[in-house]
């Protein structure tokens, strides 16, 4: 019997640690790029004065338009179930492209998220309408913008100014961008979906470091 019980758990680790890693796969593949080369916002006014560049950094953009009171809990969303997992990566960062009329309520917006976030590492950058359009245009999305300049979506960028996404997702063609309104979406989609993009990077770190000492 006990030869039996043996030779079964030979039999079945092999086909259980398969399935386990083919699971697993998208674990492991590279995010897609759905759109190269969008338009960088370094020419536009940022809140502390600073330039703020999608270049060489991974970015979570969003688009939330003039009137701020009404993105709370998207903000609050994205917060708790994205950013906060991820304020310790030096090369990411948070990037709120906003119209030039939203100036006045980002100080009070960015102090009233303080006392439950890390408002104060958001990037916030400004210009008029017609450019921020512009740049939204230049992701290529199936999205759309309202008239203010906003969207509940937000999307990653990576280091070379790409926007990254999900293609062919569930048969419904691709995903540019993850709804900060749903829960579900960011912790089972952009959570996963980030994961993988900076695992991405540390081997392609690892890779060159390996490179040069040979």
């Amino acid at each position: 019997m006990k030869k039996f019980i043996v030779l079964g758990v030979l039999f079945a680790l092999p086909i259980v640690a398969y399935l386990f890693f083919a699971s697993g796969k998208n674990n492991f593949a590279k995010l897609p790029i759905l759109t190269e080369k969008v338009q960088d916002v370094a020419a536009f006014e940022s809140l502390d004065g600073s330039t703020v560049s999608f270049d060489s950094k991974i970015s979570v953009v969003a688009f939330y338009g003039d009137n701020l009171d009404d993105i709370r809990g998207n903000t609050f969303n994205l917060d708790q179930k994205i950013l906060d997992k991820y304020y310790g990566f030096k090369d990411f960062q948070f990037v709120i492209v906003l119209p030039n009329s939203a100036k006045a309520q980002v100080v009070e917006f960015v102090a009233d998220f303080n006392d439950i976030s890390k408002s104060d590492e958001w990037q916030f950058v400004f210009t008029s309408t017609d450019k921020l359009k512009t740049v939204f245009k230049s992701f290529r999305t199936d999205l759309r913008l309202t008239e203010g300049g906003f969207t509940p979506y937000v999307f990653i960028v990576d280091k070379e100014m790409n926007l990254r996404g999900r293609n062919d997702e569930d048969g419904l063609g691709s995903l540019y961008g993850y709804d900060s309104g749903s829960v579900a979406e960011l912790n089972n989609k952009m959570n996963d979906d980030i994961k993988v993009i900076l695992a991405e990077y540390r081997l392609a770190l690892k890779k060159y470091k390996a490179d040069r000492k040979n």
